[in-house]
Formats: C-alpha cells, structure tokens, sequence
C-alpha cells in the first residue's frame, strides 16, 4: 500500500486490516471479554486537555531523554509484541531496525517468532527482552543468560499473565488451539493471497526463544494460548521477582502494574522501571486505563522508579499527556504492529515517523521546548 497515504496510525490500522485475513488481524486488534478495558485504555486520553504556554521560543525542539540509563531520541519505547511474523514476513527484526533508526528502545517477547540472538545481530538500538517466570525454572534461567550474552541492556518482567484472558474474537474466528477456522475464516484466507503464500512457503511459525524447551509447541502457528495456560506458573510471588531481579543484576522493568500498591512493590522488589500497562486490554476486562492510573502511581513512587505508560496511545499528543501527568516515557503495541503488517519495516518506520512528529508539533504549539519544560499544569481533565 502507499504507506505516504497513511497519516495517521488510524490510517494504518486500516491498512493492516486489508493486509490480514480476518482471523490475524483480529488476533492482534481484539481484547478479552467485552473490549471495555480495551476502549477505555484509548479513549481516556480524550479525557485530557492540553494547556499552551504561549509567546515562547519552540525554534529548536529537543525531544531527547534517557531511559534505563540508555539516550533515547524521543520518549517512547516498542512494546514486546508476541509472534510478530503471523503479521508480516520480515517479523520482529523490521520492528527493531525500524526503532533503532527511530532512536528508541525495542522490547523483544519471550514469545517471539525471532531468536533473542538474531535480532541483537539485526539491530544496533537499546534492546530489552521481556521474560515470565515459567514452571520450569531453567528456561528462566536459561533466558536470562542468553540476553546477557546477547548484549541486552534490560529485562522485562511480564506480571499480569497468571493464564490467558478471554479473548472472544480469537474463538469465533477459529484463532484458537488447535485451529478451528470456519467457512468464512477460511474464505479469508483465499482472498488475502499474499499473506497466505507468504505463510504457507516461508519459515515456520516457531516461538523460537522457548522451542526448544518445550518441543510440543514446535511449528504450530497458534500456540500461545495453550502454551500460557499450560506452562505459565501461577505461584509466582513477589519473592520470584527478588530472584530474576538479582539474577539478572541490571535494569528491571515490571510490566502489568496498575496501583500505586504494586509500583510500591515493584520497587521493594529491585525493579528500575515499571510499565503501567493493561496487556492492551487482553488479560483482566474492565481494569482502569493506565492514562487513569498514571498520577496517583506516579505520587506514590516518586523518584524510586521510572514509570513507563503503555496502553491506548495513538497520538503523539498522548504521549505529552502522560509525560506531562509524571511518565518518563511511553510504549506502543498495536500502533507498530498496524505498520507492520501494512508495509513491513518501512510501515513500523512510517508509525513511528507519524507519532514522533505529531509529538514534536505538540510540543512545539504547547510552547515547550525540551521534555523538562514539560509539567503538570500544561494538562488539565476535562470537566
């Protein structure tokens, strides 16, 4: 498609929605139960307004910043995103090219389609790989020797996955373990070409962090949901997190804290960062908004630990909106994988080039200069 044509990430939404067969574009779009958490993680930045300072000199902009000890370009981070090639054959190495160009941080999944060594060869950029803490406790263990190996500069602990939400989209449309795609599913399939050839003659779909653990999931392309249910430990503690915390002996983020209780613990915990995050609104329905979480999580933790917003963001002037309400930085999911699937590496570059100017121009028109020049008092809820 022309990606030039897209000037919104709405835009490439749309795009990756002409891109997939129904039953993977609905995989990456849809929630759990009704979707509430989902909606609200998006529209409760709506629910902020922005106040300029005016007559100031915005000449120069200057969206730099410094996360997990790493000089970012600009605030924002990609979120770890499982099974990436489901949605384009260039998969999880054209995310992380696309970032490190963009000058931001890439967050690898334990359930990626990608080897953690392959993309540290891929990419130049900040890494973080994101881990849970299995039943089988070596393949934890094994993970995190591999990213020290590997060069990664962080590690991301995933919380709030005890088992797999509800995701009622996936089961209608046959997105389910084994696959139980119906006529129309399959329909789909014959009309979307491309993807289809593409899947069917290219390598296979393999979880290739973990296959070679759990050998049962080997080249099966919808996995994950069994996968979770049958290997995610469900007597993880806070303890645990001690544990991978000095284990790994660097930069921690928790991610899948939404009360200042948790951020608290986080911290108790030896965490550097949390990200407040919903999972996009796949696991738990009807969880807050992160955006609704921020300040009060932001005020209980204070300078103890970054605090990285990922959920909802589809504008650049989310982004100021929650650096404004006390967020070191922001992380996308969705947004990137839209561009994936839309045009590979070039359309995650062309997601990433539409938010970072739309921040750049939001700072500008708000009057502020640098990210230190942004503060509480430019944001306001509405009403």
């Amino acid at each position: 498609m022309n990606l030039n044509a897209c000037h919104n990430i709405a835009d490439l939404r749309a795009g990756a929605a002409r891109a997939l067969p129904a039953p993977i574009f609905h995989y990456m779009d849809g929630g759990a139960d009704d979707e509430l958490s989902l909606a609200r993680a998006t529209g409760a930045f709506a629910d902020w307004e922005i106040l300029p300072d005016t007559l100031v000199d915005v000449s120069s902009i200057d969206a730099s910043t410094r996360l997990l000890g790493q000089k970012i370009e600009w605030p924002l981070m990609l979120s770890p995103t499982g099974m990436s090639r489901l949605f384009h054959r260039s998969a999880e190495p054209a995310a992380a090219r696309a970032a490190a160009q963009s000058g931001v941080w890439y967050s690898l999944s334990t359930m990626a389609t990608t080897s953690l060594e392959d993309i540290a060869a891929a990419t130049h950029g900040p890494l973080m790989f994101q881990i849970y803490i299995f039943k089988d406790r070596g393949l934890t263990r094994d993970l995190v020797e591999r990213c020290k190996a590997a060069g990664y500069e962080a590690l991301c602990l995933t919380v709030d996955t005890p088992l797999a939400g509800n995701r009622e989209r996936d089961k209608r449309l046959g997105m389910v373990m084994p696959p139980r795609f119906g006529a129309d599913s399959f329909l789909s399939f014959i009309a979307h070409p491309r993807w289809s050839v593409s899947a069917a003659l290219g390598p296979k779909f393999d979880l290739a962090n973990v296959v070679g653990h759990v050998d049962s999931i080997a080249g099966r392309t919808t996995s994950v949901i069994g996968y979770v249910n049958s290997q995610f430990d469900r007597t993880v503690t806070w303890r645990d997190a001690e544990r991978l915390a000095a284990d790994w002996d660097g930069p921690l983020v928790i991610k899948g804290v939404l009360t200042p209780e948790d951020a608290l613990r986080a911290a108790g915990a030896g965490a550097t960062a949390i990200m407040l995050s919903g999972h996009g609104g796949r696991q738990l329905d009807t969880t807050p908004a992160p955006m609704d979480q921020l300040e009060s999580v932001v005020a209980a933790v204070g300078d103890q630990l970054e605090v990285i917003l990922d959920g909802g963001v589809r504008r650049g002037s989310d982004i100021f909106k929650a650096l404004a309400l006390g967020a070191t930085a922001c992380s996308i999911g969705r947004p990137y994988l839209y561009g994936l699937a839309a045009g590979g590496q070039e359309g995650v570059t062309r997601a990433l080039t539409i938010l970072r100017d739309e921040f750049e121009r939001t700072m500008a028109l708000a009057g502020v200069a640098n990210l230190a020049a942004i503060r509480r008092t430019h944001v306001r809820r509405r009403g």
